[in-house]
């Protein structure tokens, strides 16, 4: 049996009439587009955020680099000092001139040498 016309005409009754529906379709989108424009917005200052602790971030970690070499560089001239003071003191040092085997390093540098200072350095001076 062939469909009635009347049938889809019950269906089409139900929607609004076409005039209240472009104006209903109209606010629905009108209201899209500025909770998206809202969201985009959010979205794009959540960015500048991220990319602003990002770069405070890099600014802070280059500071503490800077701070570590300039560390490493004082380390290193101070290494430098102390080699060249026990290189000059190992010649005239009492212990090391009394004992004819190398000693290994606990006895060379045992706590006793240690009270007995045998070099100042200028860097520890009060």
């Amino acid at each position: 049996m062939p469909h009635n016309s009347d049938s889809s005409d019950s269906s089409f009754s139900r929607s609004p009439p076409p005039g209240k529906q472009d104006s209903s379709d109209d606010v629905r989108k009108v209201q899209r587009r500025e909770k998206n424009r809202i969201a985009a917005q959010k979205s794009r200052q959540r960015q500048t955020q991220k990319a602003d602790t990002l770069h405070l971030e890099s600014e802070d970690l280059e500071k503490q680099n800077a701070a570590l070499r300039k560390e490493i560089k004082q380390l290193t001239e101070e290494l430098k000092y102390f080699t060249s003071v026990l290189s000059s003191h190992e010649p005239l040092c009492s212990v090391l001139a009394t004992s004819s085997t190398p000693s290994p390093p606990e006895v060379v540098y045992s706590a006793h040498a240690f009270h007995q200072p045998h070099v100042s350095s200028p860097r520890f001076q009060p």
